[in-house]
Order: C-alpha cells, then structure tokens, then sequence
C-alpha cells in the first residue's frame, strides 16, 4: 500500500515551515525524489537535513527510504489514468458538476485506502464486537456519519448510541465503561467537543477509536486506534462532501466487518429489522 504523496499532502498545515519546504518540493517534483540522499533533498528543497528526517517522522514513516520508497510507488500509480481532484468552478454546467463531483469523491476513497492502516482496522472491528456498547461523538457534518454508523450498527444488534445534542455527548462521556467503545469523528481532528468527549471517556477507561484526517491531531491523539481519511476539500467546500463520502466509507468497513465476523447473528438481526420495518410501512 501506497500513500507517500497523501500523508504529506495531508499534513501541510501542521508541520513547521522547515518540514513544510521539503514537503512542498516532494509534492511538486515527486519524481526527482527517487534515488535522492537525505542531504541532496535538503540542498534541492532548501531546507536541512534535520527537516527531511524530521519530516519523514511527522508522515508516520520510519525512515528516509520507506518515505521514497512509498513515494516511488506512487509515481508507478499515477502512470494509471486518474483524473485527481477537480475545483468546483463559478457557473459550471450539469456536465461538469456531475463529472467533477464524482470524481472528488472517488479519489477522496482512492486516497483513504492508501492510508487506512489494515491492522488498526482490525483493532477496530475486534474491540467493537467486544463492546457492550458503542458510543458515537460528532458535531456537525460529522454528527450525520456518527447517525450513519447508529442506524447500521443497530441494524447488526449492537447496543449504540449518537446524539445530536452536544450536552448529552459530553453527559454520556463521563458515564462510560470499561465495556464500552467510543468512536470520535471529525475530519479536521480538531473539534473541542469532540476532543473534550475523547478525554472524557478514556479517563472513564472506555475504549477510544478516533476517525480523523491524517496525522497527529488533538483527536487523534486522545485514541486508543487512530483511523484515518483523505480528501482535499475544494475552495467551494459545499459541507465537506469529499471528506463525509470518505468518512461514510469507512464506517461502512467497519459495520460491514463486524457482520462478518458474526456473520449468523448479524443476519439474523438484519433480518428481523427488515421486517419490522417493512412490515410499519405497508
């Protein structure tokens, strides 16, 4: 799995200006960074050596070489067709609207996958099939995915709970146990609430599972298993469209996983909830 490109270009805004020139240069240039030293990186981008290493921790690589080496695999990707994202433009037609739209939210997932960790996934569908409940925590946009992920687990009979009121997410969070899994949502990895809900329920000894954009964020860091998305939301954000489809997608993963692994109980479940609500609506 792929992702050079995507981890650096994920966390641009958070590194400092020195890591920042690096990573700027790979971004633009990423083909002249194959076969390229430490200290020839550091001339060509007009930083420092201290600054490439530093940089290829902030990333989450281990060294200098998995960095290229990630970067080099990305170059051999590109070589396949892929539009990329495309800005939303004053007066666009319903051609184009159609077009590009679909295609941010494509490659918002394309990207995803390439830094969506498998193991930490697993983590995350094993510690959920534990939980004797399952506590959502979003504010916003994110509030819509945390009502998603309610509907589908409880479609599966897992015991789950999303508020829309950010009172009762920060009441709830204080009454948590050892037995119950948090799930906190927020594309930036910023939302006070959010945060303040995660400490909350880690010091209540819950189970934390976090849903964020790449790198170290106050969210992020506050989880037990750290999930990540991509996207590059356009100037024109229209509610964070990209980053909600990416979102979506993994909470689908997650569901999905979960009804795998109990495949008879979740079938069952599904089967009942279908009928019930088949049955309300004739």
């Amino acid at each position: 799995m792929n992702g050079g490109l995507v981890c650096l270009r994920e966390i641009m805004e958070t590194i400092t200006p020195s890591e920042r020139k690096v990573a700027s240069f790979i971004l633009e240039q990423p083909q002249r960074l194959v076969g390229m030293s430490v200290a020839q990186l550091a001339e060509q981008s007009g930083g420092s050596q201290a600054a490439v290493i530093r940089l290829c921790k902030s990333a989450g690589f281990k060294s200098y070489q998995e960095l290229m080496l990630k970067v080099a695999g990305d170059l051999q990707e590109e070589r396949q067709p892929q539009a990329g994202y495309q800005e939303i433009q004053p007066n666009d037609s319903i051609d184009r609207l159609i077009d590009n739209i679909s295609t941010n939210n494509i490659q918002s997932i394309r990207d995803t996958i390439k830094i969506l960790d498998p193991e930490r996934v697993k983590q995350a569908i094993d510690v959920l099939l534990k939980a004797k409940r399952i506590f959502l925590f979003g504010i916003g946009i994110s509030q819509l995915i945390a009502a998603d992920a309610q509907h589908k687990f409880l479609r599966i009979n897992r015991p789950c709970f999303a508020f829309s009121d950010a009172d009762l997410q920060l009441i709830s969070s204080v009454m948590l146990t050892p037995q119950d899994v948090v799930i906190g949502i927020s594309y930036s990895g910023q939302t006070p609430i959010t945060a303040e809900c995660m400490r909350l329920a880690r010091e209540a000894g819950a189970c934390t599972i976090s849903l964020t954009r790449y790198g170290n964020t106050p969210i992020s860091t506050l989880a037990d298993i750290a999930l990540h998305t991509s996207s590059i939301e356009s100037t024109m954000r229209s509610g964070a469209t990209s980053s909600r489809i990416a979102q979506l997608n993994v909470i689908d993963i997650l569901y999905l996983g979960i009804a795998s692994h109990d495949y008879e109980r979740s079938r069952l479940a599904l089967d009942q909830t279908y009928n019930v609500i088949h049955r309300s609506r004739r």
